[in-house]
């Protein structure tokens, strides 16, 4: 969930706690990670932090070092030729749950992927802690060039970089969407864009172009200056994405302590809409779910259904029996009869109508497959099937036996008669 708010406020939390700390050694990182290794390795180092919309930059500054020991010379002439001992700046990206704490090296998160320890004893570090693991950084990078100007630190430029590039194909999709794109809107996020648009009751659906050529009519006509734009009573859309995430900063530390993760009930009252009960909530065409109270504008697509779990209960009739567990115990499973096949029955009713087919029951009830079947039926017959072949056997040997008395009788005769 972090978004510019939560961004700046782990910069504010970085350089309030680690101003002035010297940090030494090596940086690492967990063995887990798949981000990349952090080559930087010093005897001394500063860290300052610095948040833009949804990135946050450190920076390791190396100290200097007046008269050093001459091992430490050639130690720290090697580190110059490898580059450690310049000052190196790591992009973070956040993802889902990603934040930085200050802890004593003792009480570590389990999910600290990477670590900067101070000098002091006993020693402090600062980890960035992610345990869904969807935070990135990158070693000896810059903000990324496809992200807009920040909404909270950079307005000015924010609000001219809207409004000038209205033409872009990104502001064909609903409102929104466009919220979502962090090259107009850098640092907007899912509850940010929620609580935006409720307050000014712009349905979530409506064309981003529709909804923002407006702004632009009143720029060009009136020319006012944000200074006095912002001291309106009724702001604009542009002016609530720099508002709201500055009321969000000012609400204090509770909304974000990263010693106290999870503490967001200040976060929780302070929200009008997101996740709020009593209102809508749809997905739009990436997936994400966006509250709403009211229409959700012309945009949006026929059949959405509300992302919110509802549990389903299918009642059963009385009629309808119980099914029986799959595996049954040895009193319950059906004994052979004579001739080597199984008493089975089906159920009707209360009563169980007893049957002869021979269902070769196996492992505790589990249905052969068709080639067993076929090999079963094959190999062992049902008492009717043997009751047939006995009397077609029968009928065939008295036949045979007539017709073998007949022949041993009619040549005697005729030689009686012969006699």
């Amino acid at each position: 969930m972090p978004e510019a708010p939560e961004l700046f406020i782990n910069g504010r939390y970085i350089n309030t706690e680690c101003g002035g700390l010297i940090f030494s050694g090596k940086v690492e990182k967990s063995e887990v990670s798949k981000n990349p290794e952090v080559p930087f390795e010093s005897d001394g180092y500063l860290i300052s932090a610095k948040s833009r919309g949804k990135e946050l930059k450190l920076t390791l500054t190396p100290l200097k070092q007046e008269n050093p020991s001459p091992s430490k010379r050639r130690g720290c002439a090697a580190q110059c030729q490898e580059g450690a001992q310049e000052p190196m700046d790591l992009v973070f990206r956040f993802g889902m749950s990603g934040n930085f704490r200050f802890v004593p090296v003792a009480e570590m998160p389990k999910h600290a992927h990477l670590r900067f320890y101070t000098t002091e004893r006993p020693p402090r570090v600062l980890c960035f802690v992610d345990f869904r693991r969807f935070g990135k950084w990158e070693v000896d990078s810059t903000w990324q060039p496809d992200r807009g100007p920040c909404v909270m630190l950079e307005y000015e430029e924010f609000r001219e970089n809207v409004l000038r590039n209205l033409s872009d194909k990104a502001f064909n999709k609903p409102i929104c969407e466009a919220l979502l794109n962090q090259k107009f809107f850098n640092g907007i996020g899912n509850y940010l864009r929620a609580e935006i648009l409720y307050r000014l009751k712009i349905p979530p659906f409506e064309k981003a172009r529709t909804v923002l050529e407006d702004l632009q009519h009143q720029e060009q006509s009136h020319g006012l200056s944000r200074k006095v734009k912002l001291k309106q009573e009724n702001p604009d859309l542009l002016e609530l994405c720099h508002m709201v995430p500055m009321e969000i900063i000012n609400l204090g530390g509770k909304v974000y302590d990263p010693i106290r993760t999870g503490d967001y009930k200040v976060l929780q009252e302070w929200f009008q809409c997101y996740y709020v009960p009593g209102m809508k909530s749809l997905r739009d065409a990436n997936g994400r779910t966006i509250w709403f109270q009211g229409n959700p504008g012309p945009m949006a697509r026929k059949g959405g259904k509300s992302c919110k779990k509802r549990l389903q209960v299918t009642s059963v009739p009385d009629t309808v029996p119980k099914l029986e567990p799959r595996r049954r115990s040895m009193a319950n499973t059906p004994q052979k009869d004579a001739v080597g096949t199984r008493k089975t029955g089906r159920k009707k009713g209360n009563k169980i109508v007893q049957g002869t087919e021979d269902h070769n029951v196996v492992n505790g009830g589990r249905t052969p497959n068709t080639r067993a079947r076929r090999k079963v039926s094959t190999s062992k017959q049902s008492p009717v099937a043997d009751s047939l072949a006995e009397s077609q056997k029968k009928r065939a040997s008295t036949q045979k036996n007539r017709g073998k008395a007949a022949a041993s009788t009619t040549p005697r005769s005729r030689r009686m008669k012969a006699q």
